[in-house]
């Protein structure tokens, strides 16, 4: 079968479509029929430059930043569409040779015009205005955009959401997704993970002050600021905590200005972004992982891979993150630092809650969110195609 994945975001791009077009793409390559042939004959498009790197490693071709006849050219010549969201040049184009095209939906682009169904301005969930017929109020979501750029991208959202719902397949990495989504020919495949390995402890936990880690983008979506505020209210309370925030963004100076203020003075470190073995060798001291998003999270990689690492994990209730946190981990009312400081200090003071949590997420995840999984359901996806 001739497989054509089209992702506007591709390595050496990091993110979490990224990794997950990544992943599925490998998956596919490596399965094999029974004579031994290549079951997926893959090519994979992408308006990402390649920078240095190496695409010639990969078991597939990589078209980057295809012309309009070039894509067409992909396009007619594939036997399934793939689309990681829904792209509106390869989604039409798609349509109109009539080819199956399944899309794979990673943001809200059919339900709301910025895709991060959050009320910019305000920093708040957005209750689904578009959806409700309010879609007025998307014009004011976000001042910054100004009149033109916000009323064109309200006029996508109609013909994304219209395209969309001529897709031979939705398919939606939770079901709280698909749900808010609301499309014909929906099916939910979870996000599956490589397998990492626990955190290793590089010191005993009773030797040092507990680390909570925050890793991310810098960006206001992310909620940052809301584990800042939680930090000052434990601090504030006497705890005794290294706060360490692994990642980079346009937020990071404002983030570092209220961290070099009283009573985080001397508690908060900011990595930057970090190469793998870094990544870890920071996250192996963590004693949790805090993932306090505003909004615009359709699964939570982090939520999954810091579980998948046995490091306990509080999240915002979003809906996505309950769906992949469960049982096994602890939630907060979004944007509410009160609140996620009363969890974060009673965490922290239950050494032996630590461990269990640790044990019980990685045990979800490896059940629940396999890689081998996805790339099954994928595979029968195209097939019933």
């Amino acid at each position: 079968m001739k497989l054509l994945i089209y992702s506007h975001y591709f390595a050496p791009s990091i993110g979490g479509v990224e990794t997950i077009v990544m992943s599925l793409a490998r998956g596919l390559a490596e399965l094999r029929a029974e004579n031994g042939a290549r079951e997926f004959e893959i090519t994979l498009v992408t308006q990402t430059p390649r920078g240095d790197f190496e695409d010639s490693a990969l078991p597939f071709p990589v078209v980057r930043q295809p012309g309009f006849w070039q894509l067409m050219h992909v396009v007619r010549g594939a036997d399934v569409v793939h689309l990681a969201g829904p792209a509106l040049a390869p989604l039409a184009l798609g349509l109109l040779r009539r080819r199956p095209v399944v899309i794979e939906h990673h943001g809200f682009q059919v339900i709301c015009p910025t895709g991060q169904l959050l009320i910019e301005s305000r920093g708040e969930p957005c209750p689904g205005h578009f959806m409700a017929g309010r879609r007025g109020e998307c014009w004011k979501c976000d001042p910054a955009l100004g009149w033109f750029a916000s009323r064109r991208l309200w006029l996508l959202t109609f013909v994304r959401r219209f395209l969309s719902k001529r897709a031979a397949a939705n398919i939606m990495p939770t079901k709280w997704l698909g749900e808010q989504l609301d499309l014909p020919r929906a099916t939910t495949i979870h996000h599956g993970l490589i397998q990492i390995s626990p955190a290793r402890k590089t010191e005993p936990q009773s030797s040092r002050a507990p680390v909570i880690a925050f890793q991310g983008r810098l960006v206001s979506t992310k909620g940052a600021r809301v584990l800042l505020d939680a930090a000052k209210i434990l601090c504030e309370q006497g705890a005794q905590f290294e706060l360490v925030v692994i990642g980079d963004g346009p937020e990071r100076a404002k983030l570092e200005a209220v961290a070099a203020q009283a009573p985080l003075v001397g508690r908060v470190r900011f990595t930057g972004k970090l190469a793998s073995a870094e990544l870890e060798k920071e996250l192996a001291r963590a004693s949790v992982v805090v993932v306090p998003s505003l909004g615009g999270e359709v699964f939570g990689l982090v939520v999954a891979e810091n579980m998948l690492r046995g490091i306990p994990v509080i999240a915002s209730a979003l809906g996505s993150f309950l769906e992949v946190v469960g049982e096994d981990g602890i939630t907060f009312r979004v944007s509410d630092a009160g609140e996620l400081a009363c969890k974060l200090g009673e965490l922290l003071q239950l050494p032996s809650q630590i461990q269990k949590l640790g044990e019980a997420g990685r045990q979800r995840i490896e059940t629940r969110f396999s890689l081998q999984a996805m790339i099954e359901k994928h595979r029968e996806a195209y097939r019933r195609l």
